[in-house]
């Protein structure tokens, strides 16, 4: 690990964060777990990308810049007689309000997406830039807009698909 690798970890990744091997983040990036996030291997976070949620990022994937992948509740704004800026807030209550998220392996993140927790992006799957993620995003799908909806296929067929999977080692 470089130096300069060295610094960009000790800034940008928090509490509760395993990371696998050849990890890359981005300047200006946040990464954090209010219990726990696993980062699998050969994983790729852009610049001023915000992660905070528990959960995991499977192998192989690639978060462009300025992505957000947040807790949808990570603030208990619904209590009666509490003000929302002093409403529990997840770091404090995660087994309360803590959602687990999940990528799995060789998922595309494209630029400005935001994912909001307690999704699962399948395997090989893109989310287009912009796209704001508030469902499941089935394995090997293109998924954009907003809210993010299936529009089309990263791979012509099912068995190329999971001739892609063969090939990339991702049938462990």
């Amino acid at each position: 690990m470089t130096f300069k690798d060295y610094i960009l970890r000790k800034i940008c990744i928090g509490e509760n964060v395993d990371l696998g091997s050849r990890f890359h983040v981005g300047f200006g990036s946040r990464i954090w777990a209010p219990s726990r996030l696993v980062v699998g291997d050969d994983v790729y976070v852009g610049r001023y990308s915000t992660i905070e949620v528990d959960g995991s990022i499977g192998d192989g994937c690639l978060i462009a810049n300025n992505v957000g992948i947040i807790g949808r509740q990570d603030h208990d704004v619904w209590r009666v007689g509490v003000p929302a800026r002093r409403a529990p807030w997840v770091g404090d209550h995660p087994t309360d309000l803590s959602i687990p998220t999940h990528l799995e392996e060789d998922v595309w993140v494209g630029f400005g997406a935001v994912i909001l927790s307690g999704v699962r992006i399948g395997r090989s799957a893109i989310v287009g830039a912009g796209a704001l993620v508030v469902r499941d995003v089935a394995p090997g799908s293109v998924a954009a807009g907003v809210p993010a909806r299936p529009v089309g296929a990263r791979f012509r067929s099912d068995s190329e698909l999971r001739d892609h999977w063969e090939r990339c080692g991702f049938f462990k």
